[in-house]
């Protein structure tokens, strides 16, 4: 008799009845679809000055999205089948009760990952979020982040006696997460004690990881530590909720939980306390104040050999007008632009980039005036602004192209065509080499 086809096909339709099962639970619906839609459009309605809106933040939104469903759905649907006798009986089955545990698991997976699906589309669509960069090695990180979230919802089902203790645990990781792990609200505004809590969470690691992979030209090249934290605490997780799993609602948790809990938390305790060795609890600055931050070491390695001359087709630079420019329409332009808002903000060093702005769209768009508008902003630029403050924020547009708000339609300074905000940014990047080089004496003006 072959009792191998029952062995591969029970858990086969464990796993497929898991999926049919959660779909008709309302609770599950709730914490796996309704939570995180809730959440993106929360963040919509906080970050709506961003562009492009809710990029920086979708490693926030999926790291919800993933604790969600494996915090809460994956808990409260193991006890709650536990209550009912569910993994009892199933003890009784010809398949290994681990393999049945397992495709709960990944059944928990694809729910997870069709409300990230879910949470990107519905952040394209309603918001026009751009797709992340790096597909594959977003979609990798993800499984990462999901597996090691998975292990800590397995401890929780394995702690809780029922349903309502599901919550109050859940909640126990769930609020830290979101109020200082940097989860819910971005580290560079906690406050410096609380990003350094952060580092003791696997909240913070996991928005890293997926948020590399969303946003970052590197990918997850420089994730390492992020990875390993999260392989680290998931994996203490797991083997400690495998443990203590528990097949009966009749056996109760002794001493051995307390065990299965210190080697947890024991694994999030040596992840922070090598973070700080490290120097991966180092402060994480608003971005609206990285230019403050740039050091003369990092403006004197900036090389200025590559530039296209100023009187090419890239980056035109009119000579200096000592004085006056000799041409009514540019004169007309430099006082819209000395009372343009964008160049009048409280932070200096975004002041700069949206001047800076000016010039590349005058370029971008081959306004005839693209080399005397670039000499405007340029002049305005030495008229208006601190030279140390000056220095700082150019050589923060060269090094960090990708960094700070840009503009790229300024029909209100008299330029009308629309240039894609990438482009803007990488001409900006030019221009203001070629505006630092002349701030610092290395190119002759």
């Amino acid at each position: 008799m072959n009792t191998t086809a029952p062995t591969v096909r029970g858990p086969v339709r464990h796993f497929l009845l898991t999926l049919q099962l959660n779909f008709r639970s309302r609770q599950a619906l709730v914490y796996g679809y309704l939570v995180p839609v809730f959440f993106l459009l929360a963040f919509g309605s906080v970050f709506r000055d961003d562009t492009p809106l809710l990029f920086r933040q979708m490693g926030q939104l999926l790291a919800i999205t993933i604790l969600g469903g494996a915090c809460f759905g994956l808990p409260t649907a193991l006890v709650a089948e536990r209550e009912r006798g569910v993994w009892r009986r199933y003890r009784l089955l010809p398949a290994p009760p681990g393999r049945l545990l397992l495709g709960t698991l990944a059944a928990r997976l694809v729910i997870i990952a069709l409300a990230a699906v879910l949470q990107l589309a519905l952040a394209r669509g309603i918001y026009g979020t751009p797709l992340p960069l790096h597909p594959w090695q977003t979609a990798g990180g993800f499984l990462f982040v999901t597996a090691s979230f998975l292990g800590l919802g397995l401890l929780v089902a394995a702690l809780a006696n029922d349903v309502p203790a599901v919550q109050a645990l859940g909640q126990c990781l769930f609020l830290p997460m979101i109020m200082i792990g940097g989860v819910g609200v971005p580290l560079e505004v906690l406050p410096a004690w609380a990003q350094r809590v952060a580092g003791f969470m696997p909240g913070r690691y996991a928005v890293d990881v997926l948020q590399r992979g969303v946003s970052e030209r590197e990918g997850l090249a420089g994730a390492g530590f992020s990875l390993l934290a999260l392989a680290v605490i998931g994996a203490a997780a797991a083997v400690a909720g495998t443990r203590l799993f528990r097949w009966d609602t009749n056996r109760h948790v002794g001493r051995s939980a307390r065990i299965g809990v210190a080697l947890a938390l024991g694994a999030w305790l040596a992840v922070g306390v090598a973070a700080a060795w490290t120097g991966h609890l180092k402060p994480v600055l608003p971005e609206a104040a990285l230019w403050e931050s740039i050091t003369d070491d990092e403006i004197a390695r900036i090389s200025y050999q590559d530039l296209p001359g100023d009187h090419e087709f890239v980056t035109p630079l009119a000579a200096p007008f000592h004085g006056h420019t000799g041409d009514g329409t540019l004169d007309a332009f430099a006082e819209r632009l000395r009372r343009w808002p964008p160049g009048q903000l409280d932070n200096a060093g975004q002041s700069v980039r949206h001047l800076v702005c000016v010039a590349a769209i005058a370029d971008l768009t081959h306004d005839p005036r693209e080399a005397g508008i670039a000499r405007v902003v340029f002049d305005q630029l030495q008229a208006r602004f601190d030279p140390g403050d000056l220095r700082r924020a150019l050589a923060w547009i060269v090094a960090f192209p990708d960094d700070g708000r840009v503009v790229s339609h300024v029909p209100e300074l008299g330029i009308a065509r629309h240039p894609p905000e990438v482009s803007v940014r990488s001409r900006s990047a030019i221009y203001a080499r070629k505006y630092l080089g002349r701030v610092l004496g290395k190119i002759r003006d």
